[in-house]
């Protein structure tokens, strides 16, 4: 439950500022062209598409049994754990810019094609979020089915509430609440999310022999710390790990880290810690 009220949460604030980023462009400097209800189709189409996948994902599910099924659920959480990722690197080096992005784009949308082109950014930027939330929340159940759909939904009411309630402070200034440190902070929390979702995938395709464990286990750390409590689900630690799994592990943040890193600036050779 902790874990889908976290990452509905995030991936609702983010939805949330977006919307709230196009809306105050429309009502400011709107032209006839494009409006509300323009913006507010995109994100009604954008619901329908991330509510499209969801009963596709279930879909696929109830078809599949045995070994495809565990397949499956293996391969969406590795997915998951790789968009997400890529979420939180596509935000670290493009957040200081989205709201100049998204106006520029609204701008050329109104000079082009008006508010149909306004509606597709909207669904895109929705629906993108969406998709990225059903596939976590999915990979989450994959890796606790027994956890339960029920658990599930109330910590997504939960995150839905918790980012209204969060936007609103967001866009009142508050100090109680900056946005750098919120957006830094789940970016960790986010990633070590994913790292554990990772791993959790990975070892699906070694218990289907897809994947060699080439040593197992490399060491058993059980005596000290079992891997099945807070730091198994939540970032992949393991008592008795194989090492093709830790090696892979291992490959995603040495990878994630370097993509994380500040990127030199256009002109002048200084770095931006965008």
């Amino acid at each position: 439950m902790g874990n889908a009220t976290f990452i509905v949460w995030r991936e609702s604030v983010e939805a949330i500022l977006i919307i709230a980023i196009l809306y105050s462009w429309i009502q400011a400097r709107g032209d006839g062209r494009i409006r509300l209800r323009h913006l507010w189709l995109g994100v009604a189409g954008g619901i329908g598409l991330a509510l499209a996948l969801a009963a596709a994902m279930l879909g696929f599910h109830s078809q599949l049994a045995g070994t495809t099924l565990e397949a499956f659920q293996a391969g969406i959480m590795i997915v998951a754990a790789l968009l997400v990722t890529h979420m939180v690197v596509w935000m670290r080096h493009h957040g200081r810019t989205l709201k100049r992005d998204l106006e520029s784009g609204l701008a050329r949308a109104a000079e082009e094609t008006g508010g149909l082109s306004a509606a597709l950014l909207a669904a895109i930027a929705v629906g993108r979020e969406g998709a990225e939330t059903v596939l976590f929340l999915y990979g989450i159940v994959a890796e606790n089915p027994a956890g339960g759909w029920l658990d599930l939904m109330l910590g997504a009411a939960l995150g839905a509430g918790l980012a209204a309630a969060t936007a609103v402070l967001f866009m009142k200034g508050s100090r109680l609440l900056p946005q750098r440190v919120f957006f830094r902070i789940s970016e960790v929390l986010l990633l070590l999310l994913a790292s554990g979702l990772l791993v959790s995938g990975l070892e699906g395709f070694l218990n289907l022999e897809w994947l060699p464990p080439l040593v197992e286990p490399v060491w058993d750390s059980g005596a000290l710390l079992e891997g099945n409590g807070l730091l198994g689900t939540f970032a992949g630690y393991r008592a008795r790990p194989a090492l093709s799994v830790l090696a892979l592990w291992l490959l995603y943040w040495v990878a994630t880290l370097w993509l994380l890193r500040p990127k030199p600036a256009a002109k002048g050779g200084r770095w931006s810690a965008a």
